[in-house]
């Protein structure tokens, strides 16, 4: 949820200020992009260098910079623009007051003032601060805003005290986040299951049969599925793609035979599956244990047809919602609307060899949507991440239909 966001951390001077290293690299491991404002007694807790050292980007204390004799400014309305989330913590009593009542005395502050992003701020002081009514006033006041509250946690406290007022620890802000920002999206909750790619039938230890596909297709429909909410296994042939998304879990396998003991393995506890690797329909039967090498004639190879995944997934189909590709070159909606039938699925999308920008190994692609129903929808030349987005709309729809 929090890979390629911008994510703009504001810590203010509190003993807690210690913990936004820990805070700073999991954002970064989490696939963030961070930068930091912060006040300027925080830098009496943790060191501006250490923090820009960490984030990649300057720790910004303050409007105006002044080095080597000369003079730039930081633009605090160009922060609050740039940040998909603004995270205040350590938020201190103070800093809390400010924000509620609009003082603006500092770049923190300034920068708060511009934001057009959610802002989420994680409290941190001794518990009869934390309890005060002018703190609950403030925090109440902030929540009126739309401003999102990472409560403070309890144990010990600098005063040595025991209680309520510690800053919620590094990994609990960004589980925060992560759960905040699933809520709402359509596919919580749900398992997808997402076949990719090509696959690789061995003629002998250095040879294959395959086909063109790159994977890209299957790729960005797993990084879709993720980016709404799902938990999602991508089985993927052989590809030269990668993804980082921690809601997604790549199975690399090489044969159809793997694909399908990949993808039965976890089908059983599957919402979704979406079939759009390439699989071949025929192997060798008989695979050379020694490279092959080349004779006088003709070189005849006899083929044994590959077990048929997504049929086998129609069969078992229990309450999953199944969807499969068709890749056609002649009569393409009868064949595709034949596969759907005959292979029980819920919807299948058809793209053809004919038109330009579709089919394999290309940045575009042109789908139309085939429902159970045998309802068509059509859409035109699109980018494959786009693309990926219209077909999640259609299941989703189907779904709730």
């Amino acid at each position: 949820m929090l890979g390629g966001k911008n994510i703009l951390l504001g810590i203010t001077g509190g003993i807690a200020a210690y913990k936004t290293t820990f805070l700073v690299r999991l954002l970064i491991k989490a696939g963030a992009q961070v930068k930091i404002v912060m006040t300027q007694s925080a830098g009496s807790f943790v060191s501006p260098l250490t923090l820009s050292t960490l984030s990649k980007n300057p720790a910004l204390t303050d409007f105006v910079n002044e080095e080597d004799d000369s003079i730039s400014w930081n633009n605090h309305v160009e922060l609050g623009l740039w940040a998909d989330i603004m995270l205040i913590a350590p938020a201190t009593a103070n800093t809390l007051s400010k924000m509620a009542n609009g003082v603006c005395d500092n770049l923190l502050l300034a920068t708060y003032l511009s934001a057009k992003c959610p802002v989420y701020y994680a409290p941190a002081m001794d518990l009869d601060m934390y309890q005060h009514p002018s703190t609950k006033a403030s925090i109440e006041k902030l929540e009126s805003f739309g401003n999102i509250l990472i409560p403070a946690e309890s144990g010990e406290l600098a005063s040595g005290l025991h209680g309520e007022g510690r800053m919620a620890e590094p990994e609990n802000i960004v589980s925060f986040l992560q759960n905040h920002l699933t809520e709402g999206l359509p596919l919580k909750g749900k398992r997808v299951l997402i076949t990719a790619g090509p696959t690789h039938e061995a003629l002998d230890p250095v040879r294959f049969l395959g086909n063109r596909s790159s994977g890209t297709m299957g790729f960005e429909l797993a990084k879709k599925a993720a980016d709404l909410g799902a938990e999602v296994i991508l089985v993927s042939g052989p590809t030269n793609l990668s993804i980082e998304h921690p809601s997604v879990t790549l199975i690399r396998i090489t044969s159809a035979q793997e694909m399908y003991d990949a993808c039965h393995e976890h089908y059983a506890k599957t919402d979704i599956a979406i079939c759009a690797a390439a699989v071949a329909d025929y192997r060798p039967k008989h695979v050379a244990k020694e490279k092959m090498k080349k004779k006088e004639g003709d070189l005849h190879i006899e083929l044994e047809r590959n077990p048929d995944i997504l049929l086998s997934l129609g069969e078992s189909k229990i309450h999953q919602f199944l969807v499969g590709f068709a890749l056609e070159t002649e009569n393409e909606l009868d064949n595709a609307k034949g596969k759907l039938q005959r292979k029980n699925l819920d919807a299948i999308i058809l793209n053809s060899l004919k038109d330009d920008g579709a089919g394999f190994g290309g940045a575009t692609n042109k789908i139309t949507f085939i429902d159970k129903n045998l309802g068509i929808k059509t859409f035109g030349l699109k980018t494959k991440p786009e693309v990926a987005s219209d077909i999640w709309e259609e299941i989703i729809a189907a779904i709730h239909a």
